[in-house]
């Protein structure tokens, strides 16, 4: 592993909760119009790169277009840029990873080899074509990393179980293992942290500044995977829980601190094994 890229392990975990704990002074819940705002271009040696695809017919919906660019079209833009831009922060802050302008492509440009992971939201109801399952075989066979994130129940976990058989026919999605690499490349994810991460709509206030974690009923969060010829993991996949919204909601004072501590712990590892592995 390169060593470079990274500070200690013990270092990085004080560092969280100070990088954390900034994200929670800079702003409030009806302060959200930062989040959108673009951050500075630049080359960088990581920049967060969101799937654009096209919903399947049946599950569509529509989101109204940005301003910026004219984006703005179906379930893959769930949390941009909110989630990406703070992420990113954060990775900048805890790891010595230069960090750039979070992006967003689809599987058919050309340009998706030029970054090492991808970023998939709602992959329940993407519906991909032969060419894109192809083309994302080949970017995962080439090195590249996927996380596919905010999918839930039976009928969207058959969705991409099947997509995903399309892009590997021979290869199974497994649970992740305790003692597998991705979990202890810079910090340790232990047993217990195998748990549901909440979106902010699974959050309920109550007297005094309470907030209650209400988890969907009949849901049970999975950490899974895929791994390629030579075992190493190719796509992290995170079943009935919402680790973008720990992200975008990690300066809102009623979102749990320590859900946005553990969601920054598993993305900040999927993107260090991605470099390193």
């Amino acid at each position: 592993m390169n060593r470079g890229l990274l500070i200690t392990g013990t270092a990085a975990s004080a560092f969280l909760l100070i990088a954390i704990a900034g994200l929670a002074q800079r702003g409030r819940f009806q302060e959200r119009e930062e989040d959108d705002a673009p951050m500075p271009v630049r080359a960088a040696e990581f920049h967060f790169l969101r799937l654009e695809y096209t919903d399947l017919p049946q599950y569509h919906r529509r989101f109204g277009y940005s301003s910026r660019d004219g984006q703005g079209s179906g379930w893959w833009n769930v949390d941009w840029p909110a989630a990406e831009n703070h992420f990113t922060v954060g990775l900048q802050r805890l790891t010595r990873v230069d960090t750039g302008d979070p992006r967003h492509l689809r599987l058919t440009d050309d340009r998706i080899f030029d970054y090492p992971w991808i970023y998939a939201t709602q992959a329940g109801w993407w519906g991909l074509t032969d060419a894109e399952t192809a083309r994302l075989r080949e970017y995962l066979l080439r090195g590249g990393f996927l996380v596919v994130d905010d999918f839930w129940g039976p009928e969207q976990w058959d969705v991409f179980r099947q997509t995903m058989a399309r892009v590997f026919p021979d290869r199974p999605i497994t649970d992740i293992g305790e003692t597998d690499s991705v979990m202890h490349v810079l910090y340790d994810i232990e047993q217990k942290d195998l748990t549901f991460i909440p979106g902010s709509r699974h959050l309920r206030r109550g007297p005094g500044g309470t907030v209650q974690i209400v988890q969907p009923e009949g849901t049970q969060p999975a950490w899974r995977a895929m791994y390629d010829d030579k075992n190493r993991m190719v796509v992290a996949v995170n079943f009935n829980t919402d680790v973008a919204d720990a992200w975008e909601f990690a300066d809102v004072p009623y979102y749990p601190a320590e859900m946005t501590t553990l969601a920054y712990r598993y993305g900040i590892n999927y993107v260090v094994y991605s470099m390193t592995h």
